[in-house]
């Protein structure tokens, strides 16, 4: 993309990997977010989320295999409520 097209405040953020940005919250804690604003990973440091962000979207870019990936919770609630 062209420097000169870009919105400002996309031009200010420091994207790794031209793909993603982290960020530390007010809690202390450091978020990834993609360019379209989704949120990716959460961690307790700036190296970890940029690793984990990384793992994720490899991950998602090349499919989950069954080594690296299961369902723990399916979600549903079960019995009676």
């Amino acid at each position: 993309m062209n420097p000169q097209n870009e919105h400002p405040e996309i031009a200010e953020v420091d994207w790794i990997d031209d793909a993603f940005r982290v960020y530390k919250t007010k809690y202390g804690l450091w978020h990834s977010a993609a360019k379209d604003g989704e949120e990716l990973v959460t961690a307790l440091d700036e190296q970890g989320c940029i690793s984990g962000t990384r793992f994720y979207l490899k991950g998602r870019q090349e499919g989950w295999s069954e080594d690296n990936s299961r369902v723990v919770n399916d979600g549903k609630v079960g019995g009676k409520l």
